[in-house]
């Protein structure tokens, strides 16, 4: 069973997928801080300051219910929805340039053909 269980662990799908998750975790932060700390403020200033406050989460209904949490949640993932949209929409073009690069193949009747005429050269 040890013997299986180390298999199992190290396939490479495995650690690939371990790999992903550390690295995405770490990239998350990432993300997040930029939109928390970068783009959220430049966006919102200036209607923080037409509100009289100096942070969302201060935004509240009848003194208790804290919608500028919310309101920030659904900012930030806007952002990295846009964020990635445009990322994905970049990959795919890349994509689409490399196959237009690769020269088409012939269609079937042109490839029978062409076998034809070598056969009657010989």
């Amino acid at each position: 069973m040890l013997k299986e269980f180390k298999a199992f662990a190290m396939r490479g799908n495995v650690v690939d997928l371990a790999v992903g998750v550390i690295i995405g975790g770490a990239f998350g932060k990432i993300v997040g801080s930029f939109i928390e700390d970068v783009i959220t403020p430049l966006l919102l200033k200036p209607a923080l300051e037409a509100a009289n406050l100096s942070q969302l989460s201060e935004l509240t209904i009848f003194g208790a219910v804290k919608y500028g949490n919310f309101l920030s949640a659904v900012i930030n993932f806007v952002i990295v929805a846009f964020v990635l949209f445009l990322i994905i929409k970049g990959m795919n073009a890349t994509k689409k340039k490399e196959v237009a690069a690769a020269p088409a193949a012939p269609p079937a009747d042109v490839v029978l053909l062409t076998e034809i005429r070598d056969l009657l050269k010989k």
